[in-house]
């Protein structure tokens, strides 16, 4: 019987110390100090986009993110802060340009873009590769035109078996959990 009881409080012992956390502590009060570090890290990844959900079909965010040929463009989402934009619920349908689309655009264009003080115009030739809708390539060559979220309306050229948007060439379509991303070999620029 001793050595149970004994046995039981060197438990309780053992619980008490390990449920104490060796957490940064207001010496005066004794309140346990939020880590600074932590709670920025948080602050700035905010809403739909940074939920990890790895049950469901990925979005089109996470498609652009798994794939290598698309590194400039998420670069540029990030930049642009649309993220939360691309996870909602859609349906959307996003023309996401190949890094080799950016290259062609004039010498420095994409790094002047990504500085913070063009985010808005990042963010609106961004929001000229996405349009609601969830449209097979097949399905696009009944269109003319299309409305895209930044307000403007791009042409849909067909060309053999090919399908032009705002003059970029569909090379492959991936579909999404909350759309489709339709692979682009041009970067959409706003007509103005």
């Amino acid at each position: 019987m001793k050595t149970i009881i004994k046995s039981l409080f060197v438990l309780g012992v053992l619980l008490v110390f390990s449920a104490c956390k060796n957490e940064p502590k207001n010496e005066a009060t004794g309140t346990v100090l939020e880590s600074t570090e932590n709670s920025n890290a948080e602050t700035a990844k905010q809403g739909q986009a940074f939920i990890e959900n790895d049950e469901s079909k990925p979005n089109v965010l996470q498609i652009a993110i798994g794939s290598s040929d698309h590194t400039t463009l998420v670069a540029a989402v990030k930049a642009a802060g649309l993220e939360n934009s691309l996870v909602n619920a859609g349906p959307l349908m996003v023309f996401a340009p190949t890094n080799a689309a950016f290259d062609a655009l004039p010498a420095g264009t994409v790094e002047n873009l990504l500085k913070p003080e063009n985010k808005d115009q990042l963010a609106s030739i961004l929001k000229n590769h996405v349009t609601p809708g969830n449209y097979s390539k097949e399905f696009l060559k009944k269109f003319k035109k299309l409305g895209q979220a930044g307000g403007e309306s791009i042409s849909v050229e067909v060309k053999g078996e090919d399908v032009y948007v705002g003059g970029a060439k569909i090379l492959a379509s991936i579909p999404a959990g909350n759309g489709i991303v339709h692979v682009v070999d041009k970067v959409i620029l706003p007509v103005n």
